[in-house]
């Protein structure tokens, strides 16, 4: 019994010198846009900074005392290794937080990932507001064979992998959205792929996973494909992508192991539609490529890359927007991609889709700083 007391003594009492403790982080916009996203602090930072004594603790905006939703992220190791905390900040503005000792707010998940066996070793993933999936080795050599990214255009913010898979029944709305994106032999919403001797060349489909993080404001995920000869380039692939809550692009880093080469051409590409005039914006000096489809009936879905900082040329065929960049072994390539659906409501014109991608790269541009108080 007097251990029991002890222990409920020490636990309280580092609760009061958590609550006590005055340092604060503040996390400055510097750009002219209001922000919504997600900051990473390296947990051993933060840990050293508040004096943690534990992992359960609250953040608390300094200014209207409000908590602020954060994820412990692990990327696929035991303990945390970066602290994510969800901040919305005006433009030129900056927000203040501190910690407390209280246990946070259990907030639901807003991503998600998983493997799907039971759908011919798909691999999906989603937030609240889209949802994309790959296509695993039981795909091979099918009628219903496909190469790129599929998006599922949802248009509600219930994560509905799971439903969807378990009715089989996605294919028509039923209130949430429904998977009506083509890929065929694409690269669809943003995939990448080596393209030897000017030669669009797609690989096997992935053969392992890696679910690094899954929620609930990040689910990260590693796709992994076996050694493979390419067009005489013996290459090994592995693409991770991350989801954030609330984005419409994913965060993708396309590695590639090139036995043969010290570098491998690639492209990252979009799927293109049979039209005379299609839609889309070509901005090389920024990075941007974004394409709003014809409308099919009410639906229309707006696809879009970033490569920031990235040397491309664009290449306009038939069947696909093409970005071909090379791509150095041990030096990933970094980019963004993703989708919007019309009937989801937030983004509903070319124009809107444009600003929207044009926000994003200026957000990349310009990073949320953070400053330590002493």
């Amino acid at each position: 019994m007097k251990k029991i007391f002890i222990l409920s003594l020490t636990l309280g009492l580092s609760t009061v010198v958590l609550a006590q403790n005055s340092k604060t982080i503040t996390v400055n916009n510097p750009s002219a846009l209001s922000r919504t996203e997600l900051i990473s602090i390296p947990y051993t930072v933060f840990e050293k900074h508040f004096d943690l004594k534990n992992n359960a603790f609250t953040i608390i905006d300094n200014h209207d005392k409000r908590e602020l939703a954060y994820q412990l992220e692990k990327l696929g190791n035991a303990t945390p290794q970066n602290v994510l905390v969800q901040v919305t900040i005006a433009p030129k503005s900056s927000l203040t937080f501190g910690v407390n000792g209280n246990t946070p707010t259990v907030i639901p998940s807003k991503t998600y990932a998983r493997y799907v066996p039971e759908r011919k070793d798909d691999f999906a993933w989603e937030n609240d507001i889209a949802a994309f999936r790959a296509y695993g080795k039981a795909l091979e050599g099918s009628s219903e064979d496909a190469q790129g990214f599929d998006f599922w255009a949802k248009r509600s913010n219930d994560l509905v992998i799971d439903e969807w898979y378990k009715t089989g029944d996605y294919h028509a709305d039923h209130g949430k959205g429904l998977d009506y994106y083509s890929v065929g032999q694409t690269l669809g919403v943003g995939d990448a792929t080596p393209f030897i001797n000017q030669e669009v060349v797609y690989h096997k489909h992935y053969r392992q996973f890696e679910v690094l993080d899954n929620g609930p404001l990040r689910s990260t995920f590693k796709l992994i494909y076996a050694p493979e000869n390419v067009n005489g380039q013996n290459l090994q692939i592995e693409k991770t992508i991350s989801l954030d809550a609330g984005s419409q692009l994913n965060k993708i880093s396309y590695s590639v192991k090139n036995t043969t080469s010290s570098s491998t051409p690639i492209v990252v590409g979009i799927s293109k539609r049979n039209e005379d005039k299609p839609q889309f914006l070509n901005d090389t000096k920024n990075g941007i490529l974004a394409y709003w489809e014809p409308a099919e009936g009410d639906k229309i879905t707006g696809t879009a890359v970033i490569l920031p900082k990235v040397k491309y040329a664009f290449k306009d065929s038939p069947k696909q927007f093409l970005l071909a960049t090379t791509v150095k072994n041990n030096s990933p390539l970094v980019y963004f991609a993703g989708a919007a659906f019309n009937k989801a409501g937030k983004i509903t014109s070319f124009d809107q889709w444009q600003a929207y991608i044009k926000d994003f790269s200026n957000n990349i541009s310009q990073p949320l700083t953070i400053k330590y108080s002493k």
